[in-house]
């Protein structure tokens, strides 16, 4: 049978020894209880919202979003003063509300539209600009007063921002095309459409890039079908 010490050991000095072992097997056990980085935990949130997004069905979009909104907020909550998380805290709840539709979505989105401009303050390029591109979604989807704050011209200005940061990005340049086509210039979209087509894959983002591309392909045939 094996003893965890030598029989000849003094009482007080196995205590010590014993103090000793712990402390080592405590810190034997820290990588794998860190918390995750920011990094880390941002990417978790996105490859949640590609599946929710891009292959999920509809009747269910909603109650799943509902619930990784809930889980971005921690993330928010535990990085407080980072841009990134804010971003994707946001990008949650609009897509909630997307899912949601009709009045009840403007909550979400105002909610939504705060967490893009704390985001800008604290670092709108984090992301690739991604805060100016998903601020400026709002601000030609969404409608204008009086039921909420739409706005064509402040969108503009917002998108261009975005492609200012990132201007080979395949979701700058898809939200930039689709604001043109929406506004009645679908011919000035169809180059950014291409450049959507032609951008680099996203490291980790295969599923967002194939349903962006088919997005854009969509938006394609529409222009060209007119």
């Amino acid at each position: 049978m094996s003893v965890p010490f030598p029989l000849s050991v003094p009482g007080a000095s196995r205590r010590r020894l014993t103090f000793a072992l712990l402390a080592l097997s405590g810190l034997s056990l820290l990588p794998a209880a860190q918390a995750a980085t920011v990094e880390e935990s941002v990417a978790e949130l996105q490859q949640a919202w590609e599946v929710i997004n891009y292959k999920t069905p509809a009747a269910e979009k909603e109650r799943k979003f509902e619930a990784l909104a809930a889980r971005a907020h921690k993330v928010s909550e535990g990085f407080a003063g980072r841009a990134e998380p804010m971003v994707w805290e946001g990008i949650i709840l609009s897509s909630w509300g997307g899912a949601k539709g009709g009045l009840g979505a403007l909550g979400l989105v105002k909610q939504a539209k705060v967490l893009y401009e704390q985001a800008i303050q604290i670092d709108g390029n984090a992301l690739d600009g991604s805060a100016y591109n998903s601020l400026g979604v709002l601000y030609y989807k969404v409608p204008g007063w009086p039921i909420a704050f739409g706005d064509k011209d402040k969108a503009r200005d917002l998108l261009q921002k975005a492609l200012a940061v990132n201007p080979k990005g395949i979701d700058a340049n898809y939200f930039y095309a689709d604001y043109l086509v929406e506004t009645g210039e679908p011919q000035k979209a169809v180059a950014h459409l291409e450049k959507v087509m032609q951008a680099p894959p996203r490291a980790g983002r295969q599923i967002a890039d194939e349903g962006r591309r088919a997005e854009a392909r969509e938006l394609m045939e529409k222009i060209k079908s007119k």
